[in-house]
């Protein structure tokens, strides 16, 4: 055994080196929390176990040609590592297979990507260039040499390492991994898969979640249909058809927290007019972010359908026609004009082929805007420009319509022009959070413009307003310089309390009857919230939200992480906590919220993956 690894010492050299790079990458990167030391031992061999496999294959290779091939394996799996680890910074996540997929929708990233990379990235490749200088130099004290398979020994070993890996994989509770219609923690499969693994894995789900469709029957909706009458709630009737007939638009608001909401810093309000606006409105104060990997997209997914999004990838991409009961098409056979604003291209996200399968009838995209380099920063159309030009068209609608505005300007890395900045920026070590404020306060100057112009052109009165975020904004790699100026530390428990974001409804008229509202949901609830509103049944759609404004609503939200909270109890990364005080609690408590969030997901999926609803006609739906 000495002899075979002297004679191979530039393998293990990289082996090593690589290993030993990606435990520690993985283990400081992903946050990785071990609940028991088997939990190390597994996370630290599966990788070694797929290095060896991969590594050995080069010792069939001729010795001229095992140099360049140990290098290259090195350079590719680094760069897989080094990607996951920028991608993580900002999304908290992995890159999926879908991912890759739709990086053609992704749009100009590249001011994104280059305020992620640091310059201490450079470690992740110093062992590349000893590796070249090796290859280079050819220093005898590390030689190669090629193992012939009719080697007894060469046999032995590789049967061992093939073994090695599949005790590793063996490991993996794949009842509690995700499958195409089940929820997964991707922190909890790093460690049991190794992130290499992950990616075999992840091509497993990929090709098999394609072959979904040809497979369901109508039976397959039986059990969710079961779910959800056992959730079912009864809408509000205090509130039912309170905005019967009236237009309604919505208001993406980019990346906009509920904790920038109410916030003073240095005596100046983040979100004044938004706070003014509150104290006449329904707003909700326990509203969570749902969306996945399609961010934005996943948003209007909720709003539109009341169904979760994806865990991998954007449904938007990977299902863009799929089978719903969609808002605007109900809408539609109300005489509604339904209509989307969004200043980007009309193929980003595919949203030219999901909008008019939701029944829009009309899209503005990027070509019906005048962007120029003084009104746009950052990924496009300021928004306060973006309204101005939206009007122009709006105002010329038949009414009532139903019209929905996609903003841009709050957007990371959270750029603006010094003329639009109305609050200063924050002086912390980072410098997301020192400009993230700004721009949400520039988001909330032009929500006023918006509704102002809307009083101008006398549609305001006959309105509805609906204003959410549609997703975090910092990111969990920057709490560390946001704690302070929340003035708390920023725990497990307050991370998750950190994934809400603003949801309110503005009805011109019902300024009296304005409510905060401390009742748990999230994205998914818009829908059946705002049908009820407009005095329309539920019976024809699939919604797996509840009225917000019921009175026997169960508080429940379950992230796409898994995450899940309730007004009693928050269950995330395998943890249980006080809803209240924040207190870790013994996990039994969450078992029944767990349950039922698993549950959620899991037959969501079931309809996306397998396109059940085609299998029924709306007025059978209960």
């Amino acid at each position: 055994m000495l002899d075979f690894f002297n004679r191979h010492r530039f393998m293990f050299l990289c082996l090593g080196i690589l290993w030993i790079k990606t435990v520690a990458v993985s283990f400081l990167t992903f946050n990785l929390v071990m609940a028991h030391w088997l939990e190390a031992v597994i996370f630290v061999i599966n990788p070694l176990a797929f290095l060896l496999v991969v590594f050995s294959l080069g010792l069939l290779l001729k010795p001229k040609w095992q140099r360049g091939y140990f290098f290259t394996l090195s350079l590719l799996l680094t760069v897989v590592l080094y990607s996951n680890t920028v991608y993580y910074r900002e999304f908290a996540d992995l890159i999926t297979l879908p991912m890759l997929v739709m990086s053609g929708n992704a749009g100009d990233l590249s001011t994104s990507v280059f305020e992620l990379i640091q310059w201490w990235d450079i470690v992740f490749f110093l062992d590349l260039i000893l590796i070249g200088w090796i290859m280079v130099k050819k220093p005898d004290p590390i030689p190669v040499e090629r193992a012939p398979m009719k080697h007894e020994k060469a046999k032995y070993a590789l049967i061992a390492v093939v073994a090695v890996l599949i005790v590793g994989l063996g490991r993996v509770d794949f009842a509690e991994a995700e499958t195409p219609a089940h929820p997964f923690d991707r922190q909890n499969l790093i460690k049991s898969l190794g992130i290499y693994n992950f990616y075999f894995y992840d091509a497993y789900l990929h090709f098999t979640t394609g072959a979904q469709p040809d497979l369901a029957e109508q039976d397959d909706f039986e059990a969710i249909e079961e779910h959800l009458q056992r959730y079912h709630t009864d809408p509000s009737a205090e509130f039912f058809a309170a905005a019967e007939g009236m237009n309604v638009v919505v208001i993406s608001l980019e990346s906009v927290e509920t904790q920038a909401m109410e916030l003073t810093l240095d005596g100046e309000e983040v979100t004044p007019f938004l706070n003014e606006l509150i104290e006449e409105s329904f707003y909700f104060e326990n509203f969570y972010d749902q969306a996945g990997q399609g961010k934005t997209s996943d948003a209007e997914w909720m709003m539109n359908n009341s169904l979760y999004p994806l865990g991998r990838g954007a449904v938007f991409h990977t299902h863009p026609e799929i089978e719903s009961t969609p808002l605007p098409r109900a809408l539609g056979g109300e005489e509604y004009t339904n209509m989307v604003f969004h200043a980007n291209t009309d193929t980003f996200y595919n949203r030219d082929v999901v909008y008019p399968h939701f029944g829009y009838d009309e899209y503005y995209h990027l070509d019906y805007f005048d962007v120029t380099d003084d009104n746009s920063v950052g990924w496009g159309l300021k928004d306060i420009p973006f309204f101005e030009q939206s009007m122009n068209y709006l105002k010329d609608e038949p009414e009532p319509f139903y019209a929905t505005f996609l903003t841009l300007t709050n957007h990371f890395p959270y750029e603006l022009d010094p003329e639009d900045t109305f609050i200063d920026p924050l002086d912390t070590d980072s410098d997301i959070v020192n400009r993230y404020y700004p721009t949400v306060r520039y988001t909330d100057e032009a929500v006023r413009y918006l509704m102002h112009r809307m009083e101008e052109e006398g549609l305001h009165e006959n309105t509805m307003y609906v204003m959410y975020g549609d997703h975090y904004g910092i990111a969990e790699s920057h709490y560390e310089e946001l704690g302070p100026v929340l003035d708390k530390e920023i725990d497990d428990y307050e991370a998750v309390r950190l994934d809400r974001v603003p949801f309110l409804i503005h009805i011109p008229g019902m300024e009296e009857e304005a409510q905060r509202f401390n009742t748990v949901g999230g994205h998914i609830d818009m829908m059946p919230t705002v049908l009820n509103l407009l005095g329309m049944s539920q019976d024809n759609h699939v919604m797996f939200g509840t009225d917000l404004l019921a009175e026997e609503r169960d508080d429940f939200a379950v992230l796409r992480n898994g995450t899940v909270i309730t007004d009693e109890v928050i269950f995330s990364n395998e943890q249980c906590f006080d809803a209240d005080s924040g207190e870790l609690i013994d996990t039994e408590n969450c078992v029944d919220a767990a349950s039922r969030g698993d549950r959620e997901l899991h037959y969501s999926d079931e309809i996306i993956y397998g396109d059940l609803l085609r299998f029924f006609d709306a007025e059978e739906i209960q």
